[in-house]
């Protein structure tokens, strides 16, 4: 019995071996090796730890072996996976080039701030989990699992690491023509930009809140027909698809949430995207 509660832990811990093994071998690349092709390696094995952090949560609940340890154990690998190595790939990807001193500075502080915003997002996150699991209320529950409050922060990871992938993209690259400077300068305000969403109050649909109302057929159909456009995205134009969906979720998120605050509190529309007022 004891072997079947290891199994979410060691989902787990393979999600937290990628995010290691992303921060050391950036740390330790060759500086010779093509950059393009060292960040998107480096994003794939993001992304796999991402899809490990969804699984071993669903395997903990489907097995019924939730516990406190995995909780904190899926909270730390967490923080160093999504919140210390994105930000280590974002300095990665300007290539040491010189930018001066005083933008030096800026992307170094932007990158602790998103760092220091992916753990108090996870710290609030147990907070909330505990307190909603103490009192017991269903509804509340079925709330917490249909939206985050706050941007999660493996989609902030994925965000961050998309945008840097997609600025030295070699089909991209020569289109938008970008300095070394004027690329940090971007990547500075994405990570500013999703610092602040994460400790925010802003909702953010999960995948519990995805429910179509239509025929099984077109709904299989039209399943087809996404993944196999994802799929020759993700082979053939990664950093672009990467990029698409990554910030199509957020734009999606933000138009609900903005949608919402327009409607006004009376109004019934998109109430589940109503910003949270309270404190923890």
């Amino acid at each position: 019995m004891r072997k079947i509660f290891l199994i979410p832990n060691v989902i787990t811990a393979f999600g937290l071996t990628c995010g290691l093994f992303v921060i050391f071998k950036t740390s330790l690349a060759d500086p010779g090796r093509d950059l393009f092709s060292l960040v998107q390696a480096s994003a794939i094995l993001l992304l796999i730890a991402a899809i490990a952090d969804l699984a071993d949560g669903a395997v903990a609940r489907l097995i019924k072996a939730e516990s406190e340890f995995g909780g904190q154990f899926d909270s730390l690998s967490d923080s160093v996976t999504f919140g210390v190595a994105p930000p280590l790939l974002i300095l990665k990807s300007l290539g040491g080039e010189d930018i001066g001193r005083l933008l030096t500075f800026f992307v170094i502080i932007a990158a602790m701030i998103y760092s220091l915003c992916g753990v108090l997002r996870l710290v609030r996150y147990n907070v909330r989990s505990k307190k909603v699991q103490d009192q017991g209320d269903e509804e509340v529950k079925r709330q917490e699992k249909r939206h985050f409050t706050g941007l999660p922060i493996p989609a902030a990871a994925a965000a961050s690491v998309s945008a840097a992938l997609i600025l030295i993209s070699p089909d991209i690259e020569g289109w938008l023509n970008l300095t070394a400077s004027g690329r940090a300068m971007i990547l500075i305000g994405v990570l500013l930009v999703l610092g602040y969403f994460m400790v925010s109050r802003w909702k953010f649909p999960s995948v519990h809140a995805l429910h179509f109302r239509v025929p099984s057929f077109y709904l299989v159909f039209a399943t087809g027909v996404v993944a196999v456009l994802f799929l020759y995205g993700i082979l053939d134009f990664f950093a672009e698809a990467f990029f698409t969906i990554t910030w199509l979720y957020l734009i999606i998120a933000w138009t609900l949430s903005i949608i919402r605050l327009i409607a006004g509190k009376r109004s019934k529309a998109l109430a589940d995207f109503e910003p949270d007022d309270h404190e923890e």
